[in-house]
């Protein structure tokens, strides 16, 4: 495995399917443990958030010599961008496009790590400190908005804004097949909404969009892959939860 010789055990991999694989990093606190997907295409692949930046993400990324790879993060907070900057091809959210040129603490929460219990069960390397954690500026080579499309040649992808979780959330739905990546949006797992930039009325209105979404099988953010069944137990549950509150 590619850069298996320098960090042996940070990333953990999983074959989804013949075109698709799941990295994350099982070392890391679950709060912030979230899910990287790279897609093959024809002409290009797709990756699809990366991670916290603790370890170098890119060496575990296997690609075809001079394929071009797009990079796509979902939103700007740590666990979605920690290695962005690694990559030449970046892609992400319009809306925050500014703070990717500085990944600025007080839109990455970077600094919730930092104080974190438990941040990691086993150290990157000897001497590390989550304290010490910072993300590397990663300015955007494109900016996503509601309604783009991505193409990789044999499959294209419709950018979904969807904000709730954080005003930028976006995430990625193939029309033809119903793959659906979708980032924070919506994932099988406890939802957060209670953070600075979270908009719990907005996350209602993004979970009512879900309901008639024609999803195949989601990939998120967070927590296993689900089908649309799933997807609309998991929206109708939210909005319910957010009509009692």
């Amino acid at each position: 495995m590619p850069g298996s010789h320098l960090l042996p055990a940070w990333f953990s991999k999983s074959i989804v399917d013949d075109r698709t694989t799941m990295l994350t990093e099982p070392f890391v606190h679950g709060y912030v443990r979230a899910n990287i997907w790279h897609l093959a295409g024809r002409d290009a692949d797709l990756l699809v958030d990366t991670g916290m930046g603790i370890c170098p993400l890119a060496p575990e990324i296997e690609t075809p010599r001079g394929k071009p790879l797009l990079v796509v993060a979902t939103h700007i907070h740590l666990d979605h961008v920690g290695s962005l900057h690694e990559f030449a091809w970046r892609a992400g959210p319009r809306m925050s496009a500014a703070q990717f040129e500085s990944m600025d603490e007080a839109a990455t929460y970077a600094y919730m790590f930092h104080d974190l219990e438990g941040a990691v069960s086993k150290l990157p390397a000897p001497g590390w400190k989550s304290a010490e954690y910072k993300i590397p500026p990663a300015p955007l080579t494109r900016t996503l908005d509601e309604g783009d499309v991505i193409d990789l040649g044999d499959r294209q992808f419709r950018v979904l804004h969807l904000p709730g979780h954080s005003p930028d959330s976006i995430a990625l739905f193939d029309e033809a097949d119903g793959l659906f990546f979708s980032g924070d949006a919506i994932y099988d797992d406890t939802l957060i909404d209670s953070l600075p930039d979270s908009d719990r009325a907005a996350y209602v209105s993004t979970m009512r969009r879900l309901l008639d979404l024609p999803i195949r099988i989601g990939h998120g953010g967070h927590g296993p892959s689900f089908d649309g069944k799933r997807m609309r137990e998991i929206a109708t549950a939210y909005i319910r939860q957010a009509g009692d509150s």
